[in-house]
Protein backbone atom coordinates (compact mmCIF):
# COMPACT_ATOMS: atom_id res chain seq x y z
CA UNK A 1 0.00 0.00 0.00
CA UNK A 2 2.62 2.53 1.00
CA UNK A 3 5.68 2.12 -1.20
CA UNK A 4 4.32 1.44 -4.67
CA UNK A 5 5.40 4.68 -6.34
CA UNK A 6 9.01 4.39 -5.21
CA UNK A 7 9.21 0.82 -6.50
CA UNK A 8 7.76 1.88 -9.84
CA UNK A 9 10.26 4.75 -10.04
CA UNK A 10 13.11 2.33 -9.27
CA UNK A 11 12.00 0.16 -12.17
CA UNK A 12 11.64 3.11 -14.55
CA UNK A 13 15.04 4.54 -13.57
CA UNK A 14 16.74 1.13 -13.57
CA UNK A 15 18.08 1.31 -10.01
CA UNK A 16 18.07 -1.44 -7.38
CA UNK A 17 18.07 0.78 -4.28
CA UNK A 18 15.48 3.45 -3.55
CA UNK A 19 18.12 5.85 -2.25
CA UNK A 20 19.71 5.81 -5.74
CA UNK A 21 16.60 7.33 -7.36
CA UNK A 22 17.26 10.62 -9.14
CA UNK A 23 15.72 13.39 -7.05
CA UNK A 24 16.06 16.65 -8.96
CA UNK A 25 17.27 15.79 -12.46
CA UNK A 26 17.71 12.67 -14.54
CA UNK A 27 21.15 13.87 -15.70
CA UNK A 28 23.50 12.04 -13.35
CA UNK A 29 26.48 14.01 -14.71
CA UNK A 30 24.91 17.34 -13.73
CA UNK A 31 26.80 19.27 -11.03
CA UNK A 32 23.58 19.70 -9.05
CA UNK A 33 22.40 16.08 -9.40
CA UNK A 34 20.94 14.71 -6.17
CA UNK A 35 19.62 11.31 -5.23
CA UNK A 36 16.70 10.42 -3.01
CA UNK A 37 19.32 9.27 -0.51
CA UNK A 38 21.05 12.66 -0.50
CA UNK A 39 17.76 14.23 0.58
CA UNK A 40 16.12 11.56 2.74
CA UNK A 41 18.79 9.20 4.11
CA UNK A 42 19.28 11.02 7.42
CA UNK A 43 15.51 11.18 7.92
CA UNK A 44 15.32 7.42 7.33
CA UNK A 45 18.08 6.77 9.87
CA UNK A 46 16.46 8.92 12.56
CA UNK A 47 12.89 7.73 11.93
CA UNK A 48 14.02 4.10 11.98
CA UNK A 49 15.84 4.64 15.26
CA UNK A 50 12.74 6.23 16.73
CA UNK A 51 10.36 3.57 15.44
CA UNK A 52 12.47 0.59 16.50
CA UNK A 53 14.00 1.87 19.73
CA UNK A 54 12.07 4.76 21.23
CA UNK A 55 8.42 4.79 20.14
CA UNK A 56 6.07 3.74 22.93
CA UNK A 57 4.14 0.71 21.73
CA UNK A 58 1.04 1.63 23.76
CA UNK A 59 0.95 4.94 21.90
CA UNK A 60 1.37 3.13 18.58
CA UNK A 61 -1.56 0.81 19.36
CA UNK A 62 -3.65 3.88 20.18
CA UNK A 63 -2.55 5.59 16.95
CA UNK A 64 -3.62 2.53 14.96
CA UNK A 65 -7.06 2.57 16.58
CA UNK A 66 -7.42 6.32 16.04
CA UNK A 67 -6.46 6.12 12.36
CA UNK A 68 -8.82 3.19 11.82
CA UNK A 69 -11.70 5.02 13.53
CA UNK A 70 -11.02 8.25 11.65
CA UNK A 71 -10.96 6.41 8.31
CA UNK A 72 -14.25 4.70 9.09
CA UNK A 73 -15.78 7.99 10.26
CA UNK A 74 -14.70 9.79 7.08
CA UNK A 75 -16.08 7.02 4.88
CA UNK A 76 -19.38 7.38 6.72
CA UNK A 77 -19.42 11.14 6.13
CA UNK A 78 -21.23 12.45 3.10
CA UNK A 79 -20.43 15.74 1.44
CA UNK A 80 -22.47 17.19 -1.40
CA UNK A 81 -20.42 19.26 -3.80
CA UNK A 82 -23.24 20.40 -6.04
CA UNK A 83 -26.78 19.59 -7.04
CA UNK A 84 -25.43 17.60 -10.01
CA UNK A 85 -23.44 15.17 -7.85
CA UNK A 86 -24.79 12.70 -5.35
CA UNK A 87 -23.38 12.87 -1.86
CA UNK A 88 -20.01 11.16 -1.53
CA UNK A 89 -17.41 10.51 1.16
CA UNK A 90 -14.14 12.48 1.50
CA UNK A 91 -12.13 9.55 0.16
CA UNK A 92 -8.61 10.99 0.04
CA UNK A 93 -8.53 12.00 3.72
CA UNK A 94 -9.98 8.58 4.57
CA UNK A 95 -7.27 6.88 2.49
CA UNK A 96 -4.62 8.93 4.29
CA UNK A 97 -5.91 7.50 7.58
CA UNK A 98 -5.82 4.00 6.05
CA UNK A 99 -2.16 4.55 5.14
CA UNK A 100 -1.44 5.76 8.68
CA UNK A 101 -3.05 2.65 10.13
CA UNK A 102 -1.04 0.45 7.74
CA UNK A 103 2.23 2.19 8.59
CA UNK A 104 1.55 1.96 12.32
CA UNK A 105 0.72 -1.74 12.00
CA UNK A 106 4.02 -2.30 10.15
CA UNK A 107 5.95 -0.62 12.98
CA UNK A 108 4.14 -2.66 15.63
CA UNK A 109 4.72 -5.85 13.65
CA UNK A 110 8.42 -5.07 13.18
CA UNK A 111 8.74 -4.39 16.90
CA UNK A 112 7.41 -7.91 17.55
CA UNK A 113 4.58 -6.78 19.82
CA UNK A 114 1.79 -8.34 17.75
CA UNK A 115 1.19 -12.09 18.07
CA UNK A 116 0.72 -14.34 15.04
CA UNK A 117 -3.03 -14.48 15.69
CA UNK A 118 -3.30 -10.72 16.18
CA UNK A 119 -1.21 -10.13 13.06
CA UNK A 120 -3.79 -11.76 10.81
CA UNK A 121 -6.56 -9.74 12.45
CA UNK A 122 -4.65 -6.46 11.97
CA UNK A 123 -3.95 -7.30 8.32
CA UNK A 124 -7.66 -7.94 7.87
CA UNK A 125 -8.52 -4.61 9.46
CA UNK A 126 -6.12 -2.70 7.19
CA UNK A 127 -7.41 -4.63 4.17
CA UNK A 128 -11.00 -3.75 5.09
CA UNK A 129 -10.07 -0.06 5.31
CA UNK A 130 -8.28 -0.14 1.94
CA UNK A 131 -11.19 -1.96 0.30
CA UNK A 132 -13.71 0.51 1.74
CA UNK A 133 -11.60 3.43 0.48
CA UNK A 134 -11.40 1.89 -3.00
CA UNK A 135 -15.16 1.31 -3.09
CA UNK A 136 -15.79 4.87 -1.91
CA UNK A 137 -13.44 6.21 -4.59
CA UNK A 138 -15.26 4.33 -7.34
CA UNK A 139 -18.54 5.79 -6.04
CA UNK A 140 -17.11 9.34 -5.91
CA UNK A 141 -17.39 11.88 -8.75
CA UNK A 142 -13.69 11.33 -9.60
CA UNK A 143 -14.07 7.57 -9.52
CA UNK A 144 -17.03 7.72 -11.85
CA UNK A 145 -14.73 9.16 -14.54
CA UNK A 146 -12.77 5.88 -14.75
CA UNK A 147 -13.61 4.13 -18.05
CA UNK A 148 -15.88 1.11 -17.66
CA UNK A 149 -13.88 -2.12 -17.46
CA UNK A 150 -10.66 -0.37 -16.40
CA UNK A 151 -10.99 -1.74 -12.87
CA UNK A 152 -11.86 -5.32 -13.80
CA UNK A 153 -9.74 -8.08 -12.31
CA UNK A 154 -9.52 -10.29 -15.35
Amino acid sequence: ITYGLERLAMYVQGVDVGFDLAYNTMNRQSADFMTWGDVYHQNEVEQSGFNFEHATTEVLFRHFQEAEAECQKLLGTRVGRSASHADWAPVLPAYEQCIRASHTFNILDARGVISVTERQAYIGRVRALAKACAEAWVASPQGRTVPEGALSHG
